[in-house]
């Protein structure tokens, strides 16, 4: 799994601002409320973004166990060029389905959504100093894939509407990952194999599948390893991969339910609670 950087002291005093970004998200997760705006001022690019993540990373009492992919909108993209972002999934968050409805939890007033996922489990460590990965590379890694659904939710409503900057901001708008069966031979398959559909208390709210992602599940992982080797934060085997929502972003409140089919792997049925306050403990392992 992936190793933890602790954001430096020095580097608080440094950026004041940025740390006491990372702070308000950090306590309104921790209390389980939602917050009234965004907690400061919007950061300038994404490279700043992720410094903000890095912070309230190394303040989140969990290990970090893999990452959750968003695409970003061609309108919505800065200068770095990056056409998607991430988010940390911590171990707390994760849940491995047994057959049974689960329950996640999503923070009232603040942004729930959920998303049907395609999971990538890497199998050997990525090389650390590659820094620039194509899809073809990518499909090359030892990795397992699973299905999954990402619970995307936010102490801040408005966290999709203010764009990428604050989705990456605050954890990549992520709020744990739920993962399913295993889909073999991922490498071998074409993305138009795999098909899923979400519902809603029983409604259907969206139809896709790994076509839906761009660029397909290889582009997406190509992604992740680049763009956490350039982080300082190479993947390594055990670590996650959420590619991207397959149906859509699909809000949920709390005590509704969700169920995503996909096709020949089985389904995943959960039920939406609110987010309540965490122990003051440290959960790392």
């Amino acid at each position: 799994m992936s190793t933890d950087h602790s954001a430096p002291s020095d580097a608080r005093m440094e950026a004041p601002e940025l740390a006491a970004i990372a702070d308000s998200f950090v306590s309104a997760r921790r209390q389980g409320r939602a917050l009234p705006g965004f907690p400061g001022t919007i950061p300038y690019d994404l490279v700043t973004a992720y410094q903000v993540q890095d912070h309230a990373i190394a303040q989140w009492p969990d290990r970090v166990v893999g990452w959750k992919v968003g695409f970003i909108a061609p309108e919505r993209r800065d200068a770095s060029g990056d056409e998607r972002l991430l988010g940390p999934i911590f171990a707390r968050q994760l849940q491995m389905t047994t057959g049974s409805q689960s329950t996640f939890e999503v923070f009232e007033h603040g942004f729930g959504a959920v998303e049907a996922e395609y999971v990538l489990r890497l199998d050997a460590d990525a090389p650390a100093d590659k820094t620039l990965w194509t899809p073809e590379e990518a499909a090359a890694v030892p990795s397992t894939l699973f299905t999954g659904m990402e619970v995307a939710s936010s102490p801040l409503a408005t966290i999709n509407q203010l764009g990428p900057r604050v989705v990456v901001s605050d954890f990549g708008n992520n709020n744990g990952l739920v993962m399913g069966a295993e889909i073999p031979g991922w490498a071998e398959r074409s993305d138009a194999s795999l098909i899923c559909t979400t519902s809603i208390d029983g409604r259907p709210v969206g139809k896709g599948g790994a076509t839906t992602l761009p660029g397909g599940l290889r582009a997406a992982f190509a992604f992740a390893l680049s763009r956490s080797a350039r982080r300082g934060r190479p993947l390594k085997a055990g670590d996650l991969i959420a590619t991207g929502n397959a149906t859509g972003i699909h809000d949920i409140l709390p005590g509704q339910q969700a169920l995503i089919e996909f096709d020949g792997h089985g389904s995943i049925a959960c039920v939406a609670a609110a987010a309540t306050p965490k122990d003051e403990g440290d959960w790392r392992a």
